[in-house]
């Protein structure tokens, strides 16, 4: 299969333009096929020849302008349309196209719990020529009419309202202008439950056996729906550009949501089965905020080619988090962005894979996919965050206002956006986006201090980088009524580089850059506030101020710069005074699958699952009274994890809940065999019955992960069997892939698990071609052997790499992977000397 380069497919912009595609697809023909129709209208501007992309199982006919072409001209996905002369065209197409079980082009899903089946189209960047005939580029914009016949009893969504017409035929409103990428269908008997707000249909959907489940969360869910719909149409002065706004919740969903026009897809675990945490209620509406971004930003203007990935990504992260902050209840997103989004950034962008925010040249389709990445979206977000700061609000959404109106229904570039803003002030943007969105890695922003003689003293915010900042600096003193807390004196705004600040008084106890987290940047402090807040960092006011010190300490272990042991010691002083659960979560994370897992050497990691358990049990009793359920689900998760032994949580298992709560729900049962597997203390017939208590799709993966984390050779045999060998038409899901790779690999089973290591740098590869880029990053993301950190695994990976044999997809994850094992044996040396 070619992939499209940029070069190709601004040749083709520049002959044809497209006006329309009918498309008419025919769902009930089979579990493995459906039938697709394509007519594409479009219009060529000189004599000349192109290409149309699809990716058929069969393609039976074709003709251009009524006269038949070869369908055995179809070389991989392109069909070649020789000696087009100037003026309208109409190309009609017949083919069988194959269902997905990856979660790329048409997904069909059939779900063990009630057997009802349900399919959904995910068409990002080259996708929808699994699904149907399309000059497949961002730039090549056209209206779209589209009917599906569909099983009875189904019901048919799409990117406009949709009809039916009977006998199972379903017709949707034509589109405006749209990119090819950005049509979606999903189709199935979905429950819904619908609503209107501003006179326009609102709908949330899923499938029938999560039914009570999204019911419950429905009020919350249209309420944040409809609070972000309100503020963006505050925001922007051009309205909601679609007939309809609805949300489905979908099956084995590779991201986290996919921002369809009208028809949102989002990944089923957000209809929450059992219990969770407020934080990760922020999470759910934070991506309904940010899916709802992109109808402006992405779907009404889009980008022209996929250098400018940042125009749709940051812009929707960054709204996304802003404007769920001023439209609902949800006012401290910013701290959740800074202790767990933002550390996706920074670890992307000191990766040899690193790249701009705004990269100068995206070659092609392939390399475009690997820029969906934490520099692309946090980053990017970041950077937004910064130019506000430095821009002003007011122009800030003038300049976007300017932007929607200039290029609506069409693409933009980065320079079009940049001029936009340029538009409404003095400042020069262009100097700013060069410095910003041109340049990769992390700047460090360092504080230093000068004592006076006079009552003075001097402070100087040095930076190792090179963009220009923007930042507040917070001065804490003591507070005189609690010698464990800080009180806050003032904030100095700080433009970086700039000349040092002559401050009068006495010199603060703890000095925070970056304080409000405004920036893109680390931060180290000066050595009288490092210690002040590794001894006082629960006694600051102001969770981001907090999250600016737990990232700056974050920083410093991935650095070599404070030792493991300490981080964990520090978490251990703080985290039971924490108020914020978004950094209590945010913090252990990093604590057990980073610190503990993988920055401890081998000989120290039981310590620090010990400190960690003990915790643990501090975080559980300090909720004993039931006050903070959503503290107490933390603790309680974090205990399960880091168990050593077996005994506590085999009793919370076998007596279905926590004394003082909570009740075993779903995940909490998994979570605890998962555990108890990996120690050895089940077998597959203590799973066999869970599953058939909980024969769901969760419960499927569940029941996955289980089996491939038994420390058993047998059982890794067969989960290795299961990601890597099986033949074609066995093979796994995508959802039930990650799960296996999830169980299969654990510090805990080394020398079992040892002779795997040289396997997977020869069979992932293989896969990686086999089953394409969906599982390709998967293999590279989840089966990698993360926990085997040690030179002869580097050894294996950079022989795999420079053997030429990974696709682009497992090739940029075997990268990131191989780096951070790098950097994790560099601290582990460190530390074990």
């Amino acid at each position: 299969m070619s992939v499209l380069t940029r070069d190709e497919a601004q040749n083709r912009a520049r002959l044809i333009d497209v006006q329309r595609y009918t498309v008419d697809l025919d769902l009930t023909t089979g579990a493995d096929t459906f039938d697709s129709r394509t007519v594409i209208r479009f219009t060529a501007h000189t004599p000349g020849d192109t290409f149309v992309e699809l990716k058929p199982a069969t393609l039976r006919s074709v003709t251009l302008d009524g006269q038949p072409l070869d369908p055995a001209a179809l070389d991989g996905n392109r069909l070649p349309l020789t000696g087009l002369t100037p003026g309208p065209h109409e190309l009609r197409l017949d083919t069988a196209m194959r269902y997905s079980h990856t979660g790329e082009g048409m997904h069909r899903f059939t779900d063990p719990t009630d057997g009802e089946t349900y399919v959904y189209t995910q068409l990002f960047m080259e996708d929808v020529q699994r699904v149907f005939a399309a000059f497949d580029q961002p730039d090549l914009k056209a209206v779209f009419d589209l009917t599906v016949k569909a099983p009875e009893g189904w019901t048919v969504l799409a990117n406009g309202v949709t009809e039916h017409l009977g006998e199972g035929t379903w017709q949707a409103a034509t589109t405006p202008l749209l990119s090819t990428y950005l049509v979606a269908v999903a189709a199935g008997p979905w429950h819904s439950v619908r609503t209107e707000h501003r006179g326009l249909p609102f709908g949330l959907h899923c499938r029938r056996s999560l039914a009570p489940y999204l019911d419950a969360d429905a009020d919350e869910i249209l309420d944040i729906t409809r609070a972000c719909f309100d503020r963006y149409h505050e925001k922007f002065e051009e309205p909601y550009p679609f007939d309809s706004y609805d949300q489905a919740f979908v099956p084995e969903f590779n991201a986290g949501a996919m921002e369809n026009p009208g028809l949102v897809t989002f990944r089923d675990e957000f209809v929450y089965r059992s219990a969770v945490t407020d934080t990760e209620r922020q999470t759910r509406a934070m991506v309904v905020a940010h899916e709802m971004a992109h109808m402006w930003f992405g779907d009404l203007v889009t980008l022209q080619w996929w250098d400018d990935i940042w125009l749709n990504e940051s812009f929707a992260e960054y709204m996304g988090y802003q404007t769920l902050t001023e439209a609902t209840r949800f006012t401290d997103t910013w701290v959740d962005f800074g202790v767990a989004r933002k550390a996706w950034g920074y670890d992307a962008d000191q990766r040899p894979s690193t790249h701009p925010v705004a990269p100068d040249a995206v070659p092609d389709t392939a390399s475009a996919l690997l820029n969906f990445d934490g520099i692309s979206y946090a980053k990017g977000a970041s950077a937004l965050r910064q130019l506000v700061t430095w821009l002003g609000e007011k122009d800030f959404l003038a300049g976007i206002n300017t932007h929607f109106k200039r290029h609506k229904f069409a693409n933009a570039t980065l320079a079009d956006f940049i001029d936009s803003l340029a538009h409404h002030t003095e400042r020069d943007v262009h100097a700013w986006a060069d410095a910003w969105l041109r340049t990769t890695g992390v700047d460090t922003l360092t504080t230093q201090v000068t004592e006076g003689t006079d009552a003075t003293w001097t402070l100087t915010v040095d930076r190792q980088g090179s963009r220009p900042h923007r930042i507040a600096v917070g001065l804490y003193d003591r507070d005189p009524a609690d010698g464990s807390a800080f009180v806050l004196r003032e904030r100095v705004d700080v433009d970086v580089p700039g000349e040092p600040l002559t401050l009068r008084g006495a010199r603060p106890a703890l000095i925070v850059p970056n304080d409000q987290d405004l920036t893109y940047a680390k931060v180290r402090l000066d050595a009288d506030s490092q210690e002040a807040a590794l001894r006082g960092l629960s006694g600051l006011p102001g969770p981001l101020t907090r999250a600016v010190l737990w990232n700056a300490l974050r920083d410093m272990v991935r650095d070599g710069q404070l030792a493991p042991a300490a981080y964990l010691e520090t978490a251990a002083a703080h985290l039971p005074a924490e108020s914020d659960l978004a950094l209590v979560q945010g913090v252990l994370a990093f604590a057990r699958t980073q610190v503990a897992d993988r920055y401890s050497t081998p000989a120290d990691r039981p310590a620090a699952l010990t400190l960690l358990t003990a915790l643990g049990e501090d975080l559980l009793a300090r909720t004993a009274d039931g006050t903070d359920p959503g503290l107490r689900l933390t603790a309680v998760r974090h205990l399960i994890d880091t168990a050593q032994h077996a005994d506590t949580i085999r009793g919370w298992y076998d007596n279905a809940g926590i004394p003082d709560g909570p009740d075993l729900d779903p995940e909490l049962r998994w979570r605890i065999l998962a555990r108890m597997s990996v120690l050895g203390a089940i077998d597959d017939a203590v799973i066999e019955a869970e599953l058939a208590h909980d024969p769901s799709a969760t419960g499927q993966e569940g029941a996955a992960r289980c089996r491939a984390a038994l420390p058993d050779p047998q059982a890794k045999q067969a989960a290795w069997d299961a990601l890597f060998t099986t033949d074609p038409g066995g093979e796994l899901s995508n959802y039930l892939f990650t799960a296996t790779a999830q169980g299969f690999w654990q510090p805990e089973q080394a020398d079992l698990l040892r002779r795997y290591v040289p396997r997977y740098f020869s069979d992932a590869p293989a896969l990686a071609d086999r089953r394409g880029p969906a599982i390709a990053d998967a293999a590279g993301r989840y089966a990698f052997p993360a926990y085997a950190i040690d030179a002869e695994t580097l050894r294996l990976g950079e022989q795999c790499l420079a053997g030429g044999a990974p696709s682009p997809a497992l090739r940029r994850k075997l990268v990131d992977q191989l780096d951070d094992l790098a950097r994790a044996l560099k601290v582990q040396e460190a530390t074990g000397a």
